[in-house]
């Protein structure tokens, strides 16, 4: 059966032609997939021989929320989405004053292995389609009323470990017909696949690409992140340097402070001595608590102090936001919970 939201546009096309249908009939269906309609009656000006023969061989519809949380501090919500495999995965819509965005899943869990992070508990079950990456943000704006305008793949999985997927999300996501969000409005988060941040750069996509950086040095950040002991601290500075090079786009570094691990006033030092000279940006994550690990976030006063630092040392800093601070906020924890509790 046919997921009709992983074709792209030509796809589409070339099917519908193939079946005996009129070239122009793609427009119409395209933009009807887009719009969020999940039943093929709702595609009221096609005929209804069009439509039973297109439901005969596929399906637009490939989640359905399974269970959602909603912040009362901030107005965030969690969506836990079951897809037509059985498969679970989260994504998040956060409400912003420039407007909607979305934290997509890449993979049903992940292979990565981040000690902080409870997306890896269980390992990876499956690459996402970029169909499925599609269906998220459809879903979350038909069930909420939003439109969203902004996309980061930061949720659970590790997006450059399945980037041939991630290049066809891309590919139908910017498409004008359909929901057409512009590549400068996408941020792709990696914890560092060096092979895969290289050839990333030579496509000079107009992406946001952040780093999980997380340590200052290979020492902390091989106890955190399993990825630092297959690629060096230097291996990955020089990508990014290669990055900027052929991009001229700033890079995110994603900072997730853990108390006494990584959040000390030399780490601090060690970071802006290491990032120095680069055309980046430093976010600073206060840690989300997950009860299967031992961490606990930073104090406020360290977490400024630790900023202060590397803002005297010319690198541009910020705190993020804490959004949906009393739900299951952290990647994974929505669908660990609700494992563990069925």
């Amino acid at each position: 059966m046919i997921d009709y939201r992983d074709l792209t546009y030509d796809e589409l096309q070339d099917y519908l032609v193939k079946i005996g249908e009129k070239k122009f009939r793609t427009k119409q269906i395209f933009k009807w997939i887009h719009r969020g309609v999940e039943e093929f009656h709702e595609m009221t000006d096609l005929s209804i021989a069009l439509r039973e023969k297109l439901k005969d061989n596929g399906y637009i519809c490939n989640m359905e929320v399974e269970t959602k949380q909603e912040s009362a501090n901030d107005g965030t919500v969690k969506y836990l989405m079951h897809l037509k495999d059985g498969n679970l995965i989260e994504c998040v819509l956060m409400r912003y004053s420039y407007g909607n965005s979305i934290c997509i899943s890449t993979q049903a869990g992940c292979s990565m292995g981040c000690s902080f992070c409870a997306s890896t508990i269980g390992g990876k079950n499956k690459d996402l389609t970029g169909g499925e990456m599609i269906g998220q943000i459809l879903k979350v704006q038909r069930d909420a009323g939003v439109k969203v305008s902004n996309i980061v793949l930061m949720g659970s999985g590790e997006p450059l470990d399945n980037l041939e997927n991630v290049l066809r999300f891309f590919k139908i996501i910017n498409y004008p017909e359909g929901i057409n969000i512009g590549m400068r409005h996408i941020t792709l988060s990696t914890c560092g696949l060096v092979p895969e941040i290289l050839n990333l750069a030579d496509m000079n996509l107009q992406i946001t690409l952040a780093i999980s950086l997380h340590a200052p040095n290979d020492e902390i950040r091989k106890g955190l992140m399993p990825i630092a002991n297959k690629y060096s601290y230097e291996e990955l500075i020089n990508a990014c340097n290669y990055y900027i090079e052929k991009t001229n786009k700033r890079i995110t570094f994603e900072y997730a402070l853990i108390d006494e691990i990584n959040d000390r006033l030399e780490h601090a030092k060690e970071l802006s001595m290491r990032l120095k000279g680069l055309l980046c940006h430093v976010n600073l994550i206060p840690i989300n608590k997950v009860k299967e690990r031992k961490y606990e976030k930073s104090q406020k006063t360290r977490i400024e102090e630790f900023k202060q630092v590397l803002l005297l040392n010319g690198i541009e800093t910020t705190v993020r936001r804490e959004l949906g601070s009393d739900i299951d906020a952290a990647c994974g924890q929505l669908r660990r919970s609700y494992r563990t509790e069925s």
